[in-house]
């Protein structure tokens, strides 16, 4: 029997003990020479356990392991025992453990993904033969002279477990290491190879990060973290990029929307690795998640009320441009409004690393500001200011409390973010003033004339304030689309000129690329909308809002993958990102999906989908439950009065409903039409519902699949007009495909050429 207290023996067997190795919690390793064969080995000695099923478990899995062979895999040479305990002989590396390498940073990206390559090769190979290796981690992976080898098979087990096998897992115990742990392997139940390929993409986030995937003081607040939270985006190159997605893949909560097999990851880490891009200085960052929550006003006061929410949102606003930091978006912000805030939660539910937090009161004509940015989960206070300002200078907090953020959490800028910080803070405090009032007045349609009067004054006293021809813009576009008057027209023109004026001003705002996709769609240029969106992309891989946009243009000229995918990186990047991914779903035929992303209110396409699916009673609730929170005199209104005629075949009603929908003289949203037409064609009215399908596709709607999934046109199949007109979207929709290709879509989504 070896203790691990003793001094190292001479021998052990037939091996002669040359040096110490190292210990561990469960044996000692050492150096020794077999004097049988003439070689050396590392020898582990396995130190006894009060379990007494402990050896005989120890046993059966070291030689399940033994029985692999594979260049990645430390070779076991012998299972023997001295004293009664288990021994085992293995190959002798020379080398370093990832964990030390990890000690000095983050690994240069091409070489992490060739590590990550050889760790998937072995566990193709431990896989093939129905075994789990269960405890991936840097400390189990060797970098040698010879390549990487796969270490410790202590927790490895085959995938079918016997009643006997069962029994000798012991009740309680968590096997594994916590912050490698997939979620099912921390909760007990049952793992399989997917359990690995979880810790192999946590293993890669951590090489090219140089930070865990999962952090957390203890173990329990690690599991925590691998249970309810999700690593931050990785941005750099396009093969950086490339690595997220596998990773992001590969680190699903649920196995099945993992990589199914080691050699599916594999594949996309190959194609990964054959970029261009990862050669030289190229470095991988992990974005930084920043959320700026609403301020909190300590004495009720008219005259600042809105402060609360606006100065937030334009420093939100601001800081949203800069490549190494994502933020939450204000909408996301302000689910959180309460006074007494716990921060962990806020961290956990916004899934963010840092959180603008701030004070508002009003004193004797000043404003007292007190404004902190703290590091979470921790509660680390990374800077604090206190200001007291007139309201004339309050432009000047943003400014300020952006450069603080910038410099507190050590963000790397270039050239081009320092300027835009600088270039999108008013030069006007008045200007200042009613931009912040509009962008409060702007959330209720109540109130939308108030704000385009309060924009016109805002960028009438700072011609120069490019966020505030942006927002200007968007308030014209929406009031625009659901005018009842002439003068919808006109907005329009002016909304376009509102957006020139912003680009001309900063061609990177952010927010005026997000914003002006909607006036593209609905102006029938969704193809330059996505050839626009993806040029920004490819200097910008982490902006959320550019991949709703994306979500939403794609749709438009049919390329429903790219659609997803754009999704699926909003989503990486920020989880509460809010996009319009619930209609691509439908026009996919994925009419589930489209109900459970259904995020509008009111929320008329899950009654559609609803319909779809032969559910008719429960869309007609749906419609019932949603007319009740609609303005009297909302368009609204309108929209659910034709969706509730649709789904209880009331056909006078939803004509009625569809004629004063139709009368709005600027409303010019192809897709709308395309939605409208199925309750012409429900209530039998086919010569109509042609009608608005034409004039979708001619406006700009090209999503072919949504013509043939929709069951609502069913009755249409054999009319040679709806044949004509689906034919014209598909030849539309390969044009935009031919765009998107040459614009590189594929590789900046990570699409295979054949996309939808």
């Amino acid at each position: 029997m070896i203790d691990s207290s003793e001094t190292t023996p001479d021998r052990i067997g037939h091996y002669r003990i040359v040096r110490l190795l190292g210990r561990g919690g469960m044996g000692v390793v050492y150096e020794a020479i077999d004097e049988v064969l003439h070689r050396a080995v590392a020898l582990k000695t396995i130190l006894p356990s009060s379990d007494p099923h402990m050896r005989d478990r120890l046993m059966r899995e070291a030689r399940a392991a033994a029985a692999v062979s594979h260049p990645n895999i430390c070779q076991l040479y012998e299972i023997g025992e001295h004293e009664g305990d288990p021994s085992l002989a293995m190959e002798l590396l020379d080398g370093q453990s990832l964990a030390d390498r990890l000690e000095k940073g983050p690994i240069p990206p091409a070489e992490a993904v060739s590590i990550e390559i050889a760790v998937l090769s072995a566990l193709q190979a431990l896989h093939n033969r129905a075994i789990v290796h269960r405890d991936l981690k840097p400390s189990n992976v060797f970098l040698s002279a010879h390549g990487v080898k796969l270490l410790d098979f202590g927790l490895a087990r085959p995938v079918s477990l016997t009643v006997d096998d069962t029994a000798l897992t012991m009740p309680g115990l968590l096997l594994g290491t916590p912050r490698y742990m997939a979620p099912e392997q921390a909760r007990g139940a049952d793992v399989d190879a997917r359990t690995d390929l979880f810790a192999a993409g946590s293993l890669l986030f951590e090489m090219l990060s140089g930070r865990p995937a999962f952090q957390g003081a203890s173990p329990i607040e690690a599991l925590h973290a691998v249970l309810h939270e999700h690593p931050p985006a990785l941005v750099g190159p396009l093969a950086v990029v490339d690595a997220d997605r596998a990773i992001q893949r590969a680190m699903m909560k649920a196995p099945a929307e993992r990589y199914q097999s080691a050699e599916d990851m594999l594949r996309d880490l190959r194609t990964c690795l054959s970029r261009g891009d990862l050669s030289g200085g190229v470095v991988a960052r992990a974005t930084t998640r920043l959320i700026v929550l609403p301020f909190r006003i300590l004495r009720p006061e008219p005259s600042i009320d809105y402060l609360a929410f606006s100065l937030p949102d334009a420093i939100t606003v601001s800081l949203a441009g800069l490549e190494s930091l994502v933020v939450r978006s204000s909408l996301a912000a302000a689910r959180f409004t309460a006074d007494q805030l716990d921060l962990r939660t806020v961290a956990s539910e916004a899934a963010v690393d840092a959180i603008v937090t701030g004070t508002l009161l009003e004193a004797g004509g000043l404003v007292r500001v007190s404004v902190q940015l703290v590091e979470v989960p921790s509660g680390t206070v990374l800077w604090s200011h206190a200001f007291q300002t007139p309201m004339r200078d309050m432009f000047q907090i943003q400014e300020t409390v952006c450069t603080a953020v910038v410099e507190a959490l050590a963000l790397p800028l270039s050239s081009r973010e320092q300027r835009m910080l600088r270039r999108d803070v008013p030069s006007s405090s008045e200007a200042y003033g009613h931009y912040l009032r509009a962008n409060r007045l702007i959330d209720s349609s109540a109130q939308w004339m108030q704000a385009r009067d309060a924009y016109q004054q805002a960028v009438e006293a700072d011609p120069s304030y490019a966020p505030a021809w942006a927002r200007f813009g968007r308030c014209l576009r929406v009031m625009s689309k659901y005018s009842t008057g002439p003068e919808g027209l006109e907005w329009r023109v002016q909304a376009e000129d509102a957006f020139q004026r912003a680009f001309r001003i900063n061609p990177d705002l952010s927010v005026a690329h997000n914003l002006y996709t909607y006036l593209e769609v609905e102006s029938g240029r969704a193809s330059e909308a996505v050839t626009r969106l993806l040029g920004r992309i490819r200097g910008r891989t982490s902006d959320p809002e550019l991949y709703a946009g994306l979500v939403h243009a794609c749709r438009y000229v049919g390329l429903l993958d790219a659609s997803v995918a754009a999704f699926q990186r909003a989503r990486r990047l920020d989880p509460s990102m809010r996009t319009s991914i619930a209609h691509s779903f439908y026009m996919l035929g994925e009419f589930e999906r489209a109900i459970e992303h259904d995020g509008d209110d009111p929320p008329y396409l899950t009654a559609i989908a609803l319909f779809a699916t032969g559910r008719g009673d429960e869309a007609a609730s749906v419609c019932r439950k949603a007319q009740g929170r609609q303005h009297a005199n909302s368009h609204l209104v309108l929209v659910l009065d034709a969706v509730t005629a649709l789904v209880e075949q009331r056909p006078d009603q939803g004509r009625e409903a569809l004629a004063r929908l139709l009368s709005f003289p600027a409303f010019s949203d192809p897709e709308g039409l395309f939605y409208w037409a199925h309750t012409f064609a429900a209530i039998g009215d086919l010569d109509r519902a042609i009608e608005l399908l034409d004039r979708a596709v001619d406006l700009g709607f090209h999503c072919a699949n949504g013509f043939v999934v929709s069951p609502s046109f069913d009755v249409l199949r054999t009319d040679g007009r709806f044949k004509t007109l689906l034919a014209r979207a598909r030849e539309h929709q390969a044009r935009a495909l031919e765009a998107f290709t040459d614009a590189g879509g594929h590789d900046l989504l990570g699409l295979e050429r054949a996309a939808r």
